[in-house]
């Protein structure tokens, strides 16, 4: 085994899935991640993508990048292919990728190619990427049964709490957490970990839209820690997975939401 460890994770061009590429970067793994990025005006991003590249790098990591559509067979395969040329293992496998509804549509108007859409890049994509590496890290164990493999998967409170005007993103959330419960039962025998990281309201390009919404309900006392949350606090979260803190777990969900889900009366 190289001494580094090698992650393999999905829409880290910015966001939850840069925190989270640049913390493991810090901690020893080399990084693999893809992207799909657009301009303002539609045109394929790939700066951003660099950006975030360069900055892995400078903190020692060997990082490369792939643009790719999660949802596409073809693009999933290509990611898998590029991680095996070009670093030959994969220890674990971060599904961030996701996408919220071009337009918030209450569920008694939402339409098809919307929820196609969103269950596609959000639950359809992770689902058999997921297949494709966990194939692969099982071929690995064999050669390296001492090592320890994992998956993350990253939902949303959306998992388990209503939100009619974007019905889809709740559906596709709710579909990640019982995929991870899925494959944690499947893969316990080869012993490769699976878990569920649930954020709450992180600040991201996605929520930033909806700043004033958020800032009113969490000074109103919606969290009961009352600050946004940020991509690091994710990232915090996917380090204490891999350190092994979690790894006679597998299955759990780790909440990072400032307490959200806690019931208060």
């Amino acid at each position: 085994m190289a001494d580094r460890e090698v992650a393999i994770i999905t829409g880290a061009s910015r966001g939850i899935g840069k925190a989270i590429a640049v913390k493991l970067a810090s901690i020893s793994y080399d990084i693999v991640f893809n992207y799909l990025d657009f301009t303002p005006e539609g045109e394929a991003d790939d700066l951003t993508a660099q950006k975030t590249q360069n900055e892995i790098q400078n903190l020692g990591a060997s990082c490369e990048m792939i643009r790719g559509d999660i949802s596409s067979s073809s693009d999933r395969k290509k990611l898998v292919e590029f991680a095996k040329d070009t670093f030959g293992q994969c220890d674990l496998l971060v599904n961030n990728a996701g996408v919220a509804p071009d337009k918030r549509t209450d569920i008694l108007e939402t339409t098809e190619d919307s929820f196609d859409k969103v269950m596609s890049i959000n639950l359809k994509g992770p689902y058999f990427l997921t297949q494709l590496v966990t194939k692969w890290m099982i071929e690995q164990k064999k050669n390296r049964p001492e090592d320890n493999f994992r998956i993350i998967n990253i939902s949303s409170l959306s998992a388990y709490t209503s939100s009619p005007d974007r019905g889809q993103y709740c559906v596709s959330k709710a579909g990640v957490s019982m995929m991870t419960k899925l494959y944690a039962d499947r893969l316990a025998e080869f012993g490769i970990g699976v878990f569920e990281i649930r954020p709450g309201i992180i600040y991201t390009d996605m929520t930033s839209v909806a700043k004033e919404k958020y800032d009113k309900l969490i000074s109103e006392g919606l969290t009961p820690i009352q600050r946004w949350g940020q991509p690091e606090d994710v990232a915090k979260a996917v380090t204490a997975i891999v350190e092994g803190r979690l790894d006679f777990c597998t299955g759990q969900v780790v909440n990072v939401d400032g307490g959200f889900h806690l019931r208060r009366l």
